[in-house]
Protein backbone atom coordinates (compact mmCIF):
# COMPACT_ATOMS: atom_id res chain seq x y z
CA UNK A 1 0.00 0.00 0.00
CA UNK A 2 1.42 3.25 -1.20
CA UNK A 3 0.06 5.41 1.34
CA UNK A 4 3.39 7.93 1.01
CA UNK A 5 4.82 7.83 -1.52
CA UNK A 6 8.51 7.39 0.48
CA UNK A 7 6.69 3.80 1.57
CA UNK A 8 5.00 0.68 0.98
CA UNK A 9 3.41 0.11 4.38
CA UNK A 10 2.31 -3.56 4.88
CA UNK A 11 0.35 -2.68 8.18
CA UNK A 12 -1.52 -0.19 9.56
CA UNK A 13 -2.57 0.83 13.27
CA UNK A 14 -6.21 3.10 13.12
CA UNK A 15 -6.47 5.51 16.46
CA UNK A 16 -9.73 5.24 17.03
CA UNK A 17 -10.42 2.22 14.72
CA UNK A 18 -14.34 1.97 16.18
CA UNK A 19 -15.24 5.26 14.30
CA UNK A 20 -17.93 3.95 11.44
CA UNK A 21 -15.44 5.89 8.89
CA UNK A 22 -11.88 4.40 10.67
CA UNK A 23 -14.40 0.97 10.12
CA UNK A 24 -14.67 1.54 6.41
CA UNK A 25 -10.91 1.94 5.92
CA UNK A 26 -10.23 -1.14 7.71
CA UNK A 27 -11.99 -3.76 5.75
CA UNK A 28 -11.23 -2.14 2.46
CA UNK A 29 -7.08 -2.44 3.14
CA UNK A 30 -7.67 -5.76 5.12
CA UNK A 31 -9.31 -7.03 1.84
CA UNK A 32 -6.52 -5.70 -0.17
CA UNK A 33 -4.13 -7.97 2.43
CA UNK A 34 -2.79 -5.58 4.68
CA UNK A 35 -2.86 -6.28 8.17
CA UNK A 36 -5.10 -3.96 10.19
CA UNK A 37 -4.84 -3.32 14.38
CA UNK A 38 -6.06 -0.16 16.15
CA UNK A 39 -7.53 0.99 19.65
CA UNK A 40 -10.69 2.63 20.49
CA UNK A 41 -11.81 4.12 23.57
CA UNK A 42 -14.67 1.54 24.00
CA UNK A 43 -15.51 -1.78 22.65
CA UNK A 44 -19.17 -1.34 20.67
CA UNK A 45 -20.68 -4.15 18.30
CA UNK A 46 -18.82 -2.16 15.47
CA UNK A 47 -15.62 -3.24 16.90
CA UNK A 48 -16.68 -6.78 18.15
CA UNK A 49 -17.72 -7.26 14.53
CA UNK A 50 -14.12 -5.93 12.79
CA UNK A 51 -12.28 -8.09 15.15
CA UNK A 52 -14.18 -11.12 14.14
CA UNK A 53 -12.85 -10.05 10.94
CA UNK A 54 -9.24 -9.61 11.59
CA UNK A 55 -8.60 -6.19 13.29
CA UNK A 56 -6.84 -6.80 16.30
CA UNK A 57 -8.29 -3.84 18.52
CA UNK A 58 -7.67 -2.91 22.05
CA UNK A 59 -9.20 -0.12 24.84
CA UNK A 60 -6.63 1.19 27.14
CA UNK A 61 -4.59 3.46 25.00
CA UNK A 62 -0.90 1.92 26.64
CA UNK A 63 1.59 1.73 24.34
CA UNK A 64 2.45 -2.12 25.96
CA UNK A 65 -1.07 -2.67 23.79
CA UNK A 66 0.09 -2.02 19.97
CA UNK A 67 0.61 -5.54 18.47
CA UNK A 68 4.40 -6.64 17.86
CA UNK A 69 4.03 -6.41 14.26
CA UNK A 70 2.69 -3.07 14.56
CA UNK A 71 5.64 -1.24 16.41
CA UNK A 72 8.25 -1.20 13.31
CA UNK A 73 8.05 2.47 11.82
CA UNK A 74 9.15 1.49 8.44
CA UNK A 75 6.38 -1.36 7.53
CA UNK A 76 3.72 0.43 9.89
CA UNK A 77 1.43 3.59 8.76
CA UNK A 78 -0.66 5.29 11.85
CA UNK A 79 -3.71 6.60 10.85
CA UNK A 80 -5.90 9.05 13.45
CA UNK A 81 -9.05 11.05 13.85
CA UNK A 82 -9.17 14.56 15.25
CA UNK A 83 -11.82 13.30 18.07
CA UNK A 84 -8.85 11.29 19.72
CA UNK A 85 -6.67 13.48 21.98
CA UNK A 86 -2.83 13.71 21.29
CA UNK A 87 -1.98 13.24 24.89
CA UNK A 88 -3.03 9.23 24.75
CA UNK A 89 -0.08 7.55 25.62
CA UNK A 90 -0.20 4.99 22.98
CA UNK A 91 -0.36 8.17 20.34
CA UNK A 92 2.62 9.98 22.02
CA UNK A 93 4.49 6.62 21.52
CA UNK A 94 3.91 6.87 17.84
CA UNK A 95 4.45 10.28 17.36
CA UNK A 96 8.12 10.24 19.00
CA UNK A 97 8.81 6.81 17.61
CA UNK A 98 9.11 8.40 14.36
CA UNK A 99 6.14 6.31 12.65
CA UNK A 100 4.47 8.34 9.45
CA UNK A 101 0.88 9.25 10.81
CA UNK A 102 -1.60 10.61 9.16
CA UNK A 103 -5.21 11.85 9.34
CA UNK A 104 -7.91 9.09 8.27
CA UNK A 105 -9.14 11.67 5.53
CA UNK A 106 -5.11 11.70 4.26
CA UNK A 107 -5.67 8.17 3.60
CA UNK A 108 -9.25 8.56 2.24
CA UNK A 109 -7.82 10.85 -0.01
CA UNK A 110 -4.96 8.00 -1.08
CA UNK A 111 -8.00 5.59 -2.16
CA UNK A 112 -9.40 8.75 -4.48
CA UNK A 113 -5.73 9.09 -6.66
CA UNK A 114 -5.92 5.04 -7.50
CA UNK A 115 -9.74 4.89 -8.55
CA UNK A 116 -12.14 7.05 -10.20
CA UNK A 117 -13.74 9.10 -6.84
CA UNK A 118 -17.14 9.88 -6.57
CA UNK A 119 -16.80 12.56 -4.04
CA UNK A 120 -20.33 14.50 -2.40
CA UNK A 121 -19.58 17.13 0.01
CA UNK A 122 -22.51 19.74 1.51
CA UNK A 123 -23.38 20.98 4.41
CA UNK A 124 -26.20 18.48 4.16
CA UNK A 125 -27.04 16.21 1.99
CA UNK A 126 -24.11 14.41 1.76
CA UNK A 127 -24.83 11.10 3.06
CA UNK A 128 -27.94 10.53 1.78
CA UNK A 129 -27.16 11.22 -1.67
CA UNK A 130 -23.47 9.59 -1.78
CA UNK A 131 -25.74 6.24 -0.43
CA UNK A 132 -27.79 6.81 -3.52
CA UNK A 133 -25.19 6.49 -5.87
CA UNK A 134 -23.35 3.89 -4.45
CA UNK A 135 -26.76 1.61 -4.19
CA UNK A 136 -27.06 2.57 -7.76
CA UNK A 137 -23.31 1.50 -8.72
CA UNK A 138 -24.18 -1.56 -6.49
CA UNK A 139 -26.91 -2.32 -8.45
CA UNK A 140 -24.95 -1.97 -12.12
CA UNK A 141 -22.48 -4.13 -13.65
CA UNK A 142 -19.26 -1.95 -12.71
CA UNK A 143 -19.81 -2.58 -9.25
CA UNK A 144 -18.34 0.27 -6.82
CA UNK A 145 -16.29 0.61 -3.43
CA UNK A 146 -17.96 2.88 -1.16
CA UNK A 147 -16.80 5.14 1.98
CA UNK A 148 -19.91 6.50 3.31
CA UNK A 149 -20.95 8.31 6.73
CA UNK A 150 -23.84 6.14 7.63
CA UNK A 151 -25.09 2.36 7.59
CA UNK A 152 -27.08 1.42 4.50
CA UNK A 153 -30.03 -0.36 5.81
CA UNK A 154 -30.01 -2.38 2.58
CA UNK A 155 -26.39 -3.84 3.94
CA UNK A 156 -26.41 -3.15 6.94
CA UNK A 157 -23.10 -1.59 6.55
CA UNK A 158 -21.28 2.02 5.36
CA UNK A 159 -18.89 0.22 3.48
CA UNK A 160 -19.27 -1.47 0.13
CA UNK A 161 -16.88 -3.66 -1.37
CA UNK A 162 -15.88 -4.32 -5.51
CA UNK A 163 -12.54 -6.13 -6.54
CA UNK A 164 -12.71 -5.04 -9.76
CA UNK A 165 -14.67 -1.59 -10.00
CA UNK A 166 -12.87 1.32 -10.83
CA UNK A 167 -15.36 3.35 -9.06
CA UNK A 168 -15.24 4.60 -5.48
CA UNK A 169 -18.16 6.33 -3.42
CA UNK A 170 -16.79 8.90 -0.67
CA UNK A 171 -18.94 11.74 1.53
CA UNK A 172 -16.61 14.31 1.04
CA UNK A 173 -16.40 15.57 4.95
CA UNK A 174 -16.22 19.67 5.02
CA UNK A 175 -15.15 19.09 9.12
CA UNK A 176 -11.28 20.56 9.23
CA UNK A 177 -11.13 20.85 6.21
CA UNK A 178 -10.95 16.95 5.36
CA UNK A 179 -12.32 17.04 1.78
CA UNK A 180 -9.16 18.80 0.65
CA UNK A 181 -7.35 15.86 0.82
CA UNK A 182 -9.31 14.27 -1.90
CA UNK A 183 -9.26 14.07 -6.11
CA UNK A 184 -12.68 13.85 -7.02
CA UNK A 185 -13.22 12.34 -10.34
CA UNK A 186 -16.77 13.89 -10.31
CA UNK A 187 -17.80 15.75 -7.14
CA UNK A 188 -21.22 16.80 -6.75
CA UNK A 189 -22.02 19.94 -4.02
CA UNK A 190 -25.48 19.69 -2.25
CA UNK A 191 -25.46 22.73 -0.21
CA UNK A 192 -23.38 25.75 1.39
CA UNK A 193 -25.07 27.06 4.23
CA UNK A 194 -22.61 27.78 7.13
CA UNK A 195 -21.67 24.99 8.95
CA UNK A 196 -18.69 24.13 11.42
CA UNK A 197 -18.00 27.90 12.59
CA UNK A 198 -15.74 26.63 15.34
CA UNK A 199 -13.64 25.77 12.70
CA UNK A 200 -13.97 28.45 9.75
CA UNK A 201 -14.61 31.42 11.89
CA UNK A 202 -16.95 33.22 9.08
CA UNK A 203 -19.22 31.83 6.39
CA UNK A 204 -16.78 33.44 3.62
CA UNK A 205 -14.02 30.85 4.88
CA UNK A 206 -16.28 27.79 5.09
CA UNK A 207 -17.72 28.59 0.96
CA UNK A 208 -13.70 29.19 0.33
CA UNK A 209 -13.27 25.55 1.70
CA UNK A 210 -15.61 24.77 -0.70
CA UNK A 211 -14.22 26.57 -3.66
CA UNK A 212 -10.96 25.08 -3.15
CA UNK A 213 -12.61 21.48 -3.36
CA UNK A 214 -13.98 22.46 -6.31
CA UNK A 215 -9.69 22.94 -7.39
CA UNK A 216 -9.12 19.40 -6.60
CA UNK A 217 -11.34 17.42 -9.13
CA UNK A 218 -9.16 15.42 -12.22
CA UNK A 219 -8.76 16.97 -15.52
CA UNK A 220 -11.69 15.43 -17.63
CA UNK A 221 -13.92 14.96 -14.95
CA UNK A 222 -17.29 16.63 -13.52
CA UNK A 223 -18.25 19.25 -11.19
CA UNK A 224 -22.65 18.82 -10.61
CA UNK A 225 -23.34 21.82 -8.50
CA UNK A 226 -27.20 22.48 -6.76
CA UNK A 227 -28.32 26.06 -8.54
CA UNK A 228 -28.35 28.98 -6.11
CA UNK A 229 -25.96 28.17 -4.19
CA UNK A 230 -23.50 31.23 -2.98
CA UNK A 231 -20.33 29.37 -3.94
CA UNK A 232 -17.96 30.52 -6.68
CA UNK A 233 -16.79 27.33 -7.97
CA UNK A 234 -13.04 27.26 -9.46
CA UNK A 235 -12.86 23.75 -11.54
CA UNK A 236 -9.53 23.30 -13.70
CA UNK A 237 -9.41 23.25 -17.39
CA UNK A 238 -11.19 20.42 -18.49
CA UNK A 239 -14.01 19.74 -15.83
CA UNK A 240 -17.10 20.20 -17.08
CA UNK A 241 -19.70 22.19 -14.63
CA UNK A 242 -23.18 20.85 -14.15
CA UNK A 243 -26.56 22.26 -12.04
CA UNK A 244 -28.94 20.32 -10.64
CA UNK A 245 -32.58 20.77 -8.30
CA UNK A 246 -35.78 19.68 -8.42
CA UNK A 247 -36.80 21.87 -10.85
CA UNK A 248 -34.42 23.32 -12.74
CA UNK A 249 -30.49 22.46 -14.18
CA UNK A 250 -29.02 20.32 -15.87
CA UNK A 251 -30.51 17.48 -14.55
CA UNK A 252 -34.03 17.99 -12.89
CA UNK A 253 -36.97 16.24 -12.27
CA UNK A 254 -40.85 16.86 -14.20
CA UNK A 255 -44.08 14.88 -13.68
CA UNK A 256 -43.61 14.37 -10.11
CA UNK A 257 -46.91 12.88 -8.48
CA UNK A 258 -47.08 12.54 -5.09
CA UNK A 259 -49.90 9.91 -3.73
CA UNK A 260 -50.81 7.37 -1.17
CA UNK A 261 -47.59 7.71 0.18
CA UNK A 262 -45.32 7.67 -3.13
CA UNK A 263 -43.49 9.86 -4.78
CA UNK A 264 -42.71 9.46 -8.37
CA UNK A 265 -40.82 11.80 -10.84
CA UNK A 266 -39.16 12.16 -14.47
CA UNK A 267 -35.18 12.16 -14.31
CA UNK A 268 -34.32 14.82 -16.96
CA UNK A 269 -30.92 15.13 -18.25
CA UNK A 270 -29.00 17.26 -20.88
CA UNK A 271 -29.67 14.75 -23.80
CA UNK A 272 -32.70 12.52 -22.21
CA UNK A 273 -34.98 11.38 -19.96
CA UNK A 274 -36.16 8.27 -17.44
CA UNK A 275 -39.70 8.17 -16.58
CA UNK A 276 -41.01 6.30 -13.40
CA UNK A 277 -38.72 6.54 -10.92
CA UNK A 278 -39.48 6.14 -7.37
CA UNK A 279 -38.55 6.81 -3.73
CA UNK A 280 -37.59 4.10 -1.68
CA UNK A 281 -37.82 6.68 0.91
CA UNK A 282 -40.48 9.13 -0.10
CA UNK A 283 -39.75 12.27 1.42
CA UNK A 284 -39.76 15.59 -0.32
CA UNK A 285 -35.84 16.34 0.18
CA UNK A 286 -34.96 13.00 -1.88
CA UNK A 287 -36.29 14.42 -4.41
CA UNK A 288 -33.14 16.65 -5.20
CA UNK A 289 -30.87 13.83 -3.34
CA UNK A 290 -31.89 11.66 -5.69
CA UNK A 291 -31.46 13.53 -8.73
CA UNK A 292 -27.69 14.57 -7.47
CA UNK A 293 -27.11 11.02 -7.08
CA UNK A 294 -28.32 9.87 -10.46
CA UNK A 295 -26.77 12.97 -12.21
CA UNK A 296 -23.54 11.72 -10.90
CA UNK A 297 -24.05 8.08 -11.84
CA UNK A 298 -25.24 8.67 -15.22
CA UNK A 299 -21.60 10.95 -15.52
CA UNK A 300 -20.03 7.73 -15.04
CA UNK A 301 -21.76 6.08 -17.98
CA UNK A 302 -23.04 3.38 -16.43
CA UNK A 303 -26.83 4.06 -15.55
CA UNK A 304 -29.31 2.77 -17.64
CA UNK A 305 -33.30 2.90 -17.09
CA UNK A 306 -34.17 -0.31 -15.46
CA UNK A 307 -31.33 -0.08 -13.23
CA UNK A 308 -32.24 3.56 -12.19
CA UNK A 309 -36.01 2.36 -11.80
CA UNK A 310 -35.22 -0.75 -9.48
CA UNK A 311 -32.03 1.07 -7.43
CA UNK A 312 -34.28 4.18 -6.56
CA UNK A 313 -37.98 2.16 -6.04
CA UNK A 314 -35.16 -0.29 -3.32
CA UNK A 315 -33.02 1.96 -1.40
CA UNK A 316 -33.84 2.13 2.11
CA UNK A 317 -31.30 4.58 3.09
CA UNK A 318 -28.90 5.63 5.78
CA UNK A 319 -29.83 4.05 9.09
CA UNK A 320 -31.05 7.54 10.74
CA UNK A 321 -32.27 9.25 7.89
CA UNK A 322 -35.57 9.24 7.94
CA UNK A 323 -35.94 5.87 9.32
CA UNK A 324 -39.02 4.65 10.92
CA UNK A 325 -39.40 2.89 13.98
CA UNK A 326 -43.00 2.46 14.21
CA UNK A 327 -45.40 3.06 11.86
CA UNK A 328 -48.82 1.94 12.50
CA UNK A 329 -51.76 1.38 9.28
CA UNK A 330 -54.41 3.33 9.01
CA UNK A 331 -55.83 7.19 9.04
CA UNK A 332 -55.03 7.31 12.53
CA UNK A 333 -52.10 5.31 12.57
CA UNK A 334 -49.12 6.01 14.71
CA UNK A 335 -45.75 7.04 14.19
CA UNK A 336 -41.94 7.16 15.49
CA UNK A 337 -39.36 8.60 12.95
CA UNK A 338 -35.92 8.99 13.62
CA UNK A 339 -33.73 11.49 12.22
CA UNK A 340 -29.93 12.79 12.06
CA UNK A 341 -31.09 16.29 11.53
CA UNK A 342 -28.51 18.39 13.56
CA UNK A 343 -28.34 21.69 11.27
CA UNK A 344 -31.26 24.27 11.27
CA UNK A 345 -32.27 23.36 7.70
CA UNK A 346 -31.77 19.72 8.16
CA UNK A 347 -34.05 20.41 11.03
CA UNK A 348 -36.56 22.02 9.03
CA UNK A 349 -36.75 19.86 6.33
CA UNK A 350 -37.46 17.26 8.04
CA UNK A 351 -40.06 18.79 9.96
CA UNK A 352 -41.04 19.40 6.97
CA UNK A 353 -41.26 16.57 5.34
CA UNK A 354 -43.12 14.62 8.38
CA UNK A 355 -46.24 17.50 8.19
CA UNK A 356 -46.52 16.77 4.27
CA UNK A 357 -46.79 13.07 4.92
CA UNK A 358 -49.17 13.08 8.16
CA UNK A 359 -51.37 16.32 7.00
CA UNK A 360 -53.30 17.16 10.06
CA UNK A 361 -51.56 14.83 12.47
CA UNK A 362 -50.51 16.16 16.10
CA UNK A 363 -46.64 16.16 15.73
CA UNK A 364 -44.19 15.93 18.33
CA UNK A 365 -40.27 16.73 17.94
CA UNK A 366 -37.97 15.69 20.66
CA UNK A 367 -34.83 17.82 19.84
CA UNK A 368 -31.22 17.18 20.86
CA UNK A 369 -28.78 19.67 20.00
CA UNK A 370 -25.65 18.69 19.13
CA UNK A 371 -22.03 21.07 19.68
CA UNK A 372 -22.32 23.94 21.75
CA UNK A 373 -20.54 25.93 19.18
CA UNK A 374 -23.89 25.23 16.86
CA UNK A 375 -26.14 25.95 19.33
CA UNK A 376 -24.99 29.05 20.02
CA UNK A 377 -24.08 30.05 16.04
CA UNK A 378 -27.80 29.07 15.37
CA UNK A 379 -30.09 28.87 18.22
CA UNK A 380 -32.48 31.44 16.09
CA UNK A 381 -32.88 28.78 13.22
CA UNK A 382 -33.23 26.02 15.46
CA UNK A 383 -36.31 27.52 17.52
CA UNK A 384 -37.42 28.94 13.94
CA UNK A 385 -37.36 25.21 12.65
CA UNK A 386 -38.73 23.74 15.98
CA UNK A 387 -41.63 25.97 15.74
CA UNK A 388 -43.31 24.07 12.64
CA UNK A 389 -43.68 21.49 15.59
CA UNK A 390 -47.22 20.99 17.56
CA UNK A 391 -45.68 20.11 20.58
CA UNK A 392 -41.52 20.27 21.10
CA UNK A 393 -39.84 18.17 24.00
CA UNK A 394 -36.14 20.01 23.83
CA UNK A 395 -33.06 17.75 25.74
CA UNK A 396 -29.69 19.48 26.83
CA UNK A 397 -26.82 19.83 24.49
CA UNK A 398 -25.06 16.68 22.96
CA UNK A 399 -21.29 18.32 23.75
CA UNK A 400 -19.54 14.83 21.38
CA UNK A 401 -16.01 16.65 21.45
CA UNK A 402 -16.25 19.97 22.72
CA UNK A 403 -16.13 21.81 26.29
CA UNK A 404 -19.11 23.50 27.65
CA UNK A 405 -19.38 27.14 26.53
CA UNK A 406 -20.48 30.00 29.16
CA UNK A 407 -23.78 30.86 28.63
CA UNK A 408 -24.67 28.49 25.84
CA UNK A 409 -27.46 25.99 27.11
CA UNK A 410 -30.59 24.52 25.51
CA UNK A 411 -32.46 27.47 26.84
CA UNK A 412 -31.15 29.66 24.16
CA UNK A 413 -33.34 27.83 21.43
CA UNK A 414 -36.03 27.01 23.79
CA UNK A 415 -36.94 30.94 24.55
CA UNK A 416 -37.50 31.58 21.06
CA UNK A 417 -39.99 28.64 20.20
CA UNK A 418 -43.16 30.00 19.09
CA UNK A 419 -45.16 26.68 19.53
CA UNK A 420 -46.82 26.80 23.39
CA UNK A 421 -46.41 22.99 23.58
CA UNK A 422 -42.99 23.12 25.08
CA UNK A 423 -40.86 21.58 27.50
CA UNK A 424 -37.31 21.14 28.34
CA UNK A 425 -36.03 18.29 29.88
CA UNK A 426 -32.80 16.08 30.15
CA UNK A 427 -32.59 13.20 28.20
CA UNK A 428 -32.88 10.61 30.91
CA UNK A 429 -36.48 11.53 31.56
CA UNK A 430 -36.99 11.46 28.03
CA UNK A 431 -39.17 7.84 28.01
CA UNK A 432 -40.81 8.27 30.71
CA UNK A 433 -42.34 11.90 29.06
CA UNK A 434 -43.41 9.79 25.79
CA UNK A 435 -45.03 7.55 27.65
CA UNK A 436 -47.36 9.71 29.93
CA UNK A 437 -48.15 12.19 26.80
CA UNK A 438 -49.18 9.76 24.30
CA UNK A 439 -48.03 11.03 21.21
CA UNK A 440 -49.62 10.65 17.83
CA UNK A 441 -46.32 11.64 15.28
CA UNK A 442 -43.66 11.59 16.81
CA UNK A 443 -39.77 12.74 15.22
CA UNK A 444 -36.92 12.12 17.20
CA UNK A 445 -33.93 14.57 16.15
CA UNK A 446 -30.05 15.15 16.55
CA UNK A 447 -26.52 14.02 16.00
CA UNK A 448 -26.21 12.95 19.70
CA UNK A 449 -27.32 9.78 21.50
CA UNK A 450 -30.98 10.50 21.52
CA UNK A 451 -31.41 7.81 19.26
CA UNK A 452 -30.34 5.20 22.28
CA UNK A 453 -33.65 5.81 23.77
CA UNK A 454 -35.52 4.72 20.92
CA UNK A 455 -35.89 0.97 21.54
CA UNK A 456 -37.59 1.29 25.09
CA UNK A 457 -39.55 4.81 23.31
CA UNK A 458 -41.07 1.88 21.13
CA UNK A 459 -41.49 -0.58 23.16
CA UNK A 460 -43.93 1.97 25.63
CA UNK A 461 -45.98 3.24 22.71
CA UNK A 462 -46.49 -0.79 21.64
CA UNK A 463 -48.22 -1.66 25.15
Amino acid sequence: MNADSRHNFTHIYFIGAGGIGMAALERYFLSRDIAVAGYDRTPSALTEALTEEGVKITFGGEPEEIPADFRNPATTLVVYTPAVPKSLPLFRWFREGGFTIMKRARLLGEVTRTSKALCFAGTHGKTTTSSMAAHLLHSSAAGCNAFLGGVLRNYGTNFLLSATSPWSVIEADEYDRSFHHLRPHIAVITSTDPDHLDIYGTEEAYLESFAHFTELIQPGGHLIVHTGLSLRPRPAEGVSLHTYSRDAGDFHATDIVRKDGRITFTFVTPDSSITGIELGVPVEINIENAIAALAAVYLTGELTPEMARSAMASFMGPKRRFEYHLREDGPQGRAIIDDYAHHPDELKASISSVKALYPGRHLTVAFQPHLYSRTRDFAPQFAEALSLADSVILLDIYPARELPIPGVTSKIIFDEIKCTDKMMIDKKSLTDTLKSRNFDILLTAGAGDIADMLPQIVANASK
